[in-house]
């Protein structure tokens, strides 16, 4: 008895330990459960009328922002430009495009971030200038020094005399990657469109002058860069063909060839290990935070995987290399399976000490209700903000905005559809995600005063609009602003993540954190009702559970009670966000404590009675009243310890709800 007791002391003990203590799997940098959000700014918040969002207009919305329960904002370009791929085509890297604003407006915008508790990151492309650069007219110019900023070629001449491009590379845009420049006689490269000549990042002052740009954002006070089309930056020197995909037999098109040879190489990875020493240094130099760096590069997972840094660890590169796999790799077809093996990917691959981050629309990509369907905007809003590690956002998605693709042709102002023609342009525009954001029902959507915007207003925007959302009690709006309280949870930043595909329709997973609540997420991802037994797919869940959080549509509503884990109803498309019933794990550990204490108390107590202490004294003889220990208080001891040992578990259980009591014992 006495054995036994001690034992099962000993082992509450330990659990007591364990459960005070914290395990934990996933990344725990302090980007972990982070939300970003894309501002595209031409459409985000005009402030004048003219129909173009601005510098102010943002500013205006940043409290927004943070009741939204965004941690930072990531702006698409906003330098100088002749905005013939609206900011992607820069000619001054120092200077704010005048249609946004003046850098006072950007340092009051910074300001307002600062107090309110936002991160800043700009957009930096460094891949091209504008054929406006000051530097490109020097180097057509041959200027001193200049020369070879960018990319030139002498290609070679037809039997007509002409001249001819030196190989086969094909703009993203369409078109040859070359362009002959008469005055110079040579044709220079560029990967996009011909106003974007590719700088040459062989050139060591290009390097440089890429760092001081660098800087001098960092000493105006951002918190870090998103690096456009990162592995566009070297292309091989000895210019051979790229070699034919034979899928495609248009050769203006970019997927008439592989890109081997203009993509993905080494030097492109060490000039971003070479950035992340900068901004470290900036930061070992000024204090704060890291500065953070995210990269862009469509490719493959291996190629992707890079960008965290060198194989052997000794280069640090990206903090946040974009994962696209929930855009390039899934669909409005693509099964629990299929979204299950994309996660994984991810998870699978990225190195151990890294945090993974999770995309799922941005300015060049459909919005998620055309991509997915309008039915599933908040079971993918709650599939993003409830993965582990980074969740990015582009502005709009949080209220379920569609693509605008009634955009005609006159209207069109994207190059990618302007390069083409009126038949072939809706497969290359990306105007329809770009449309300005609906703010309310009032003329232009809340968005502009002006009599016009620079790309026309979704017509449903009387219906999907913030104000409309914030006003009611369901709507996409709600679901995401609950999700991103939910992000703050401890479990949510920290906890384990283990999903299961039920079937083709039903996503589900728990994320676990000792010391704090179970969720688990349940996600149905089809228009047919589904009965899932989650007591048979995660065995340590308790039979009940309590909802935090529900599609805008769904029966359930917050607060509900799963009275059966093991026949759950999940409707057409619906979400939910569930934990345990159960009190704080901590009250749990310090009613164990306690009752350890009390038998302590108990033990040492009764251990030093003497039987006088406890009977009317009778005649005893001398042995019997000095003997220390009587048979009789040591099994009083025995019962009081298991009495209050199973006490304690009857207490681990009703607030526990048995979920910890397997995991640690």
């Amino acid at each position: 008895m006495m054995k036994f007791t001690r034992i099962c002391v000993q082992r509450l003990n330990l659990l007591v330990l364990l459960l005070s203590g914290v395990s934990v799997t996933c990344d725990a940098s302090n980007l972990s459960g982070w939300v970003l959000y894309q501002i595209y700014p031409r459409s985000f918040m005009d402030s004048d009328g003219d129909g173009v969002g601005d510098l102010r207009g943002i500013t205006s919305k940043l409290p927004y922002l943070k009741e939204t329960g965004i941690n930072a904002t990531w702006l698409s370009p906003i330098f100088q430009s002749p905005m013939v791929d609206f900011g992607y085509d820069i000619s001054d890297f120092t200077t704010i495009q005048p249609e946004y604003g003046t850098m006072e407006d950007f340092e009051n915008l910074l300001k307002e971030a600062k107090r309110l508790g936002l991160k800043v990151i700009l957009d930096f492309v460094p891949n091209h200038t504008s054929d406006n650069h000051e530097w490109f007219i020097n180097s057509v110019n041959r200027v001193s020094g200049y020369e070879d900023y960018y990319v030139w070629h002498d290609g070679h001449v037809d039997a007509n005399g002409e001249p001819q491009p030196p190989n086969n590379w094909v703009s993203v845009f369409y078109g040859s990657a070359w362009t002959w420049n008469e005055f110079r006689r040579q044709f220079y490269l560029h990967q996009f469109t011909r106003e974007q000549p590719d700088l040459n990042f062989r050139n060591p002052q290009v390097v440089e002058e890429m760092d001081r740009i660098l800087l001098f954002w960092l000493e105006k006070g951002v918190d870090g860069f998103r690096i456009d089309a990162v592995n566009h930056l070297f292309e091989v020197d000895d210019f051979r063909d790229e070699p034919l995909t034979n899928t495609e037999f248009d050769s203006k098109s970019y997927s008439y060839t592989h890109h081997y040879y203009t993509k993905d190489l080494l030097e492109s990875y060490e000039m971003i290990y070479h950035w992340r020493n900068l901004l470290d240094d900036f930061k070992e130099k000024n204090g704060g935070d890291d500065r953070i760096m995210l990269t862009e590069a469509y490719a493959n997972i291996s190629f992707t995987m890079k960008w965290y840094g060198s194989s052997d660890g000794r280069q640090h590169g990206a903090h946040i290399p974009f994962n696209f796999l929930l855009i390039t790799d899934l669909n409005g077809n693509s099964t629990a399976r299929d979204f299950l093996y994309a996660i994984s990917k991810w998870m699978i691959y990225k190195p151990l000490d890294s945090t993974p981050n999770w995309v799922l629309g941005n300015h060049d990509q459909a919005r998620v209700a055309s991509r997915f369907g309008r039915e599933r905007v908040d079971a993918l809003n709650t599939l993003l903000l409830t993965l582990p590690g980074i969740s990015v956002t582009y502005n709009g998605e949080e209220i379920g905005m569609e693509d605008n693709t009634e955009i005609s042709w006159d209207d069109t102002r994207d190059p990618a559809a302007c390069n083409t023609n009126s038949s072939l342009f809706m497969k290359f525009t990306r105007d329809p995600e770009r449309t300005p954001f609906q703010w309310s029902s009032d003329v232009n959507a809340g968005f502009s005063s002006g009599a016009s915007t620079w790309l026309p207003i979704h017509p449903n925007y009387r219906t999907v609009n913030l104000e409309r959302q914030k006003s009611s009690e369901r709507s996409h709006y709600s679901v995401y602003k609950a999700l991103t309280d939910l992000r703050r949870h401890p479990t949510m930043i920290y906890g384990d993540f283990t999903p299961v595909a039920v079937n083709d329709n039903i996503l589900a997973y728990t994320r676990e954190l000792n010391d704090h609540h179970l969720f688990v997420v349940v996600i149905n991802l089809s228009d047919q009702e589904e009965t899932v037994n989650l007591a048979r797919i995660f065995h340590r869940l308790p039979a009940k559970l309590r909802i935090v959080t529900a599609a805008s549509h769904s029966h359930y509503r917050s607060g509900d009670q799963i009275l059966r884990t093991s026949n759950l109803t999940m409707y057409r498309y619906d979400a939910l966000v569930a934990t345990s019933n159960g009190n704080s794990p901590k009250v749990a550990i310090i009613l164990c404590v306690l009752s350890i204490l009390a038998v302590d108390t108990f033990s040492s107590h009764y251990a030093n009675l003497q039987p006088s202490d406890c009977f009317v004294a009778t005649e005893s003889s001398e042995e019997d009243r000095s003997h220390p220990r009587s048979a009789w208080s040591e099994c009083l001891k025995e019962v009081l310890q298991v009495a209050i040992l199973l006490i304690t578990i009857v207490i681990l259980n009703n607030y526990l709800n048995w979920h910890y009591l397997p995991k640690c014992l």
